[in-house]
């Protein structure tokens, strides 16, 4: 029997802000172990797409779907807890400003599963430490350097299994080690049965032949999604 997918774009057509031409239909299908390696360096929409599929952004038309659940075909309440399932990096800062870090990494999952708190300061601490931390940290977001928010983003991303996994371009070249360890997690992921959407700016993930891709795609700033391949 084949598995379920995780996400799908079927036909989606995004609502086109005032003033521009009517949005291309958009259509994805990742099942179980599909990582979609995404070029997203000709276009400021790397943010908006991980919103599409997380079933933030509305539709003219067609649908986004994950877990088989249409995104406009559930409650607000369910919704929430099936975003609880999506590990995202986001592109830019995305911490509570007043709560250190390592709150910050635990309270979706204290929020979205009933594992105790000490089980998942344990789990997060290994993380940290794989993902090149000495541990979770104990300081607000603005007390880190970029890399060092890049790798705790990493851990609250991968902390709880998620079912899918949402990267906004974590890697830069100012901080290429982190790609081995990302790699190593979204290799565990994926053969758990994950999924994964990586939208990336940089020739090191995208020309890197250690990024088993089962897509590869382009994004531009019309929120075209087309199939692509390295120049």
């Amino acid at each position: 029997m084949a598995s379920d997918p995780i996400l799908v774009l079927d036909a989606a057509r995004p609502f086109a802000e005032p003033g521009e031409p009517p949005q291309p239909q958009i259509d994805l299908r990742l099942m179980p172990g599909d990582l979609a390696l995404v070029d997203a360096r000709h276009t400021t929409r790397v943010g908006w797409f991980g919103d599409l599929c997380s079933g933030i952004v509305p539709l003219a038309s067609g649908s986004v779907r994950f877990l088989g659940r249409d995104w406009t075909a559930v409650s607000d309440i369910y919704a929430a807890a099936l975003r609880g399932r999506i590990g995202r990096v986001f592109l830019g800062r995305s911490w509570i400003p007043y709560l250190d870090v390592a709150t910050n990494i635990l309270m979706p999952q204290l929020h979205h599963t009933r594992d105790g708190a000490d089980e998942l300061r344990r789990r997060a601490t290994a993380l940290a430490c794989a993902f090149g931390l000495p541990g979770l940290p104990l300081v607000r977001a603005d007390e880190l350097d970029e890399a060092d928010l890049v790798r705790a983003a990493c851990v609250r991303a991968f902390l709880g299994d998620p079912q899918l996994l949402v990267f906004e371009s974590p890697i830069a070249r100012n901080y290429a080690s982190l790609l081995v360890p990302v790699l190593d997690a979204l290799a565990r992921a994926r053969d758990r049965g994950a999924a994964a959407l990586w939208l990336t700016r940089t020739d090191l993930v995208w020309r890197n032949p250690s990024v088993f891709a089962t897509h590869r795609l382009r994004l531009d700033d019309r929120g075209i999604l087309q199939p692509g391949r390295a120049a």
